[in-house]
């Protein structure tokens, strides 16, 4: 069984980030948003891509289109980018060694995902994946006010399991996420950490996405 840290207490509740987490899914993400930056004109480089990790698409247009000076409908462009990554779902692999510690833990503690992204992608991704049943709960952008860094996703999935905060542990891959995660009193596990220090899988590699810490 995969070990949680050894320095911390026993959660009694995990709750898992999706994208980047538990899916290998942040550069089929990418190859959508350029899809979608191309046809509205608008500039994201991949570095700031993946420092938003997290944040809703919605949110992201908003931003970009205020800061440079394009009228768009974010909401319309969102749902662009959403159909233009659905056909890529398919190609999304598991990480296996975060999913791996949920399946260790199925049965011993409650376990939810807590995601940025839409209900409706989240739950095909984890479908696609066979692993939702993973999970008592799954809580998306649509279910709190406040996104990533604030605290609020974590602490419904906590609610949701019926777990105080101070008993879970999360995992994430971003630094929003880490911050969130932290805001809401949770023990916070690092998964780029993790996979620096898992073993590679059959191909010799880990994930295809840039590592955070050093883009």
């Amino acid at each position: 069984m995969p070990l949680l840290p050894s320095s911390t207490a026993r959660p009694q509740g995990l709750i898992f980030d999706c994208d980047g987490t538990l899916a290998d899914s942040m550069p089929l993400h990418w190859r959508a948003w350029q899809t979608v930056l191309r046809r509205h004109r608008l500039h994201l480089d991949q570095k700031r891509f993946y420092a938003m990790g997290g944040i809703p698409s919605r949110d992201i247009l908003k931003t970009l289109a205020a800061e440079q000076g394009v009228s768009i409908d974010h909401l319309a462009a969102a749902r662009e980018k959403e159909e233009a990554y659905l056909p890529l779902v398919s190609r999304i692999k598991p990480i296996p060694a975060v999913v791996a510690i949920a399946q260790a833990h199925l049965g011993q503690v409650p376990m939810a995902v807590a995601s940025g992204g839409s209900r409706r992608v989240i739950e095909i991704v984890l479908e696609h994946l066979q692993i939702r049943h993973l999970f008592q709960t799954v809580v998306t952008n649509e279910d709190v006010a406040r996104q990533k860094p604030a605290p609020d996703i974590f602490l419904e999935a906590a609610r949701r399991l019926g777990v105080l905060p101070r008993h879970c542990h999360a995992y994430e891959d971003t630094d929003l996420g880490m911050e969130a995660i932290r805001a809401a009193g949770m023990h916070a596990i690092d998964v780029r950490l993790l996979l620096a220090s898992a073993p590679a899988g059959p191909a010799g590699e880990h994930s295809s996405r840039p590592n955070k810490h050093g883009s």
